[in-house]
């Protein structure tokens, strides 16, 4: 390894060792006052507009869209478009998350007498919570830093670092507050890896007509044309009332033909031959536990229920390779 590589991965370690520290000193100045911040988010009935300049603005672009993707209505507005037209955006019952690590920025500064006016409540995330704008916040959050990871103590670093880390603290805080659960995160994530992996059981199945399903008495001829036309390699099978009794597959039928004569089968109903109590889900669990379920029992498809045992659907295995999921 030559010299000038191990002082290349030397740097390296020293940033990321800088930037950790960074979050890691935050954990022991958390207070009632990040309680309050947190309190003040969920109480709000607008919404949260996250404002910050500079490399700051970015990390409020990040914390708006991680409240945003965690049921908390939030957007970034750029503070100097603000003060110069865009004070529109904020209402009296919005909170405004201003970021800047000096707690001095021109521009936010500038912010506090319209936010007080209009009547938001405000949250401060500075490196000075005795600046400007840290006095002047409802709650102002200590997000301070030792030292910045450039190596001239310049360029924001550390400081970005901890305060895009202490913006998910406070996001992950709500989400629990609020009883954020997997199926509103994939309400609002139905695209990309994330909205396969939380797609829904009703999203995939087939119903209605598409749905293979024949009555108790049905005679095994028209059985195996039902499973034969709806291309599934099973059926359903429902009593009168359209809850479901059982299932019968294409691997019921081979065992039948093995160990009984043609014409013998041939005269069985699908009550006779069906396999009772079968597995079943509910359309609206997510389709990967229909997934977890086919691979644990080694089967194909799963029948879909609803509370009362009335069959709604089938869920089968190549529909879920076609979503790319598996």
């Amino acid at each position: 390894m030559s010299q000038d590589t191990a002082t290349a991965l030397d740097l390296a370690r020293k940033v990321l060792r800088i930037e950790a520290a960074a979050i890691l000193g935050l954990i022991d100045r958390l207070d009632g006052k990040f309680e309050r911040a947190v309190e003040l988010l969920f109480e709000c009935h607008g919404r949260v507009i996250v404002t910050g300049m500079g490399k700051s603005g970015i990390i409020c672009r990040k914390i708006a869209a991680t409240l945003s993707s965690t049921g908390t209505s939030a957007f970034f507005l750029h503070p100097a478009e603000a003060i110069h037209g865009d004070l529109g955006a904020i209402r009296e019952d919005d909170v405004v998350i201003a970021v800047s690590h000096s707690g001095e920025t021109e521009e936010l500064v500038r912010l506090i007498e319209s936010i007080r006016r209009i009547g938001a409540r405000f949250i401060a995330m500075t490196g000075s919570p005795v600046s400007t704008l840290g006095r002047a916040a409802d709650v102002a959050l200590d997000c301070s830093i030792a030292e910045e990871a450039c190596p001239m103590n310049l360029v924001p670093t550390a400081s970005t670092t901890a305060a895009l880390a202490l913006g998910d603290a406070i996001a992950m805080t709500l989400l629990v507050r609020k009883g954020f659960r997997e199926e509103h995160f994939a309400s609002l994530h139905p695209g990309g890896k994330i909205g396969k992996r939380l797609m829904r059981v009703e999203s995939v199945m087939h119903s209605g007509d598409a749905a293979p399903r024949v009555r108790l008495e049905t005679r095994m001829p028209d059985v195996i044309h039902e499973m034969s036309s709806k291309r599934l390699g099973m059926t359903c099978v429902v009593a009168g009332d359209a809850r479901l009794a059982g299932v019968f597959t294409d691997g019921d039928l081979r065992r039948l033909m093995m160990s009984q004569p043609p014409d013998a089968v041939l005269t069985l109903t699908a009550g006779d031959a069906m396999t009772p109590n079968p597995l079943t889900i509910r359309r609206d669990a997510l389709a990967v536990e229909a997934l977890r379920i086919m691979e644990a029992h080694k089967i194909t498809s799963v029948v879909v229920v609803d509370a009362t045992g009335t069959m709604e659907g089938v869920v089968q295995l190549h529909d879920l390779w076609r979503t790319q999921m598996i």
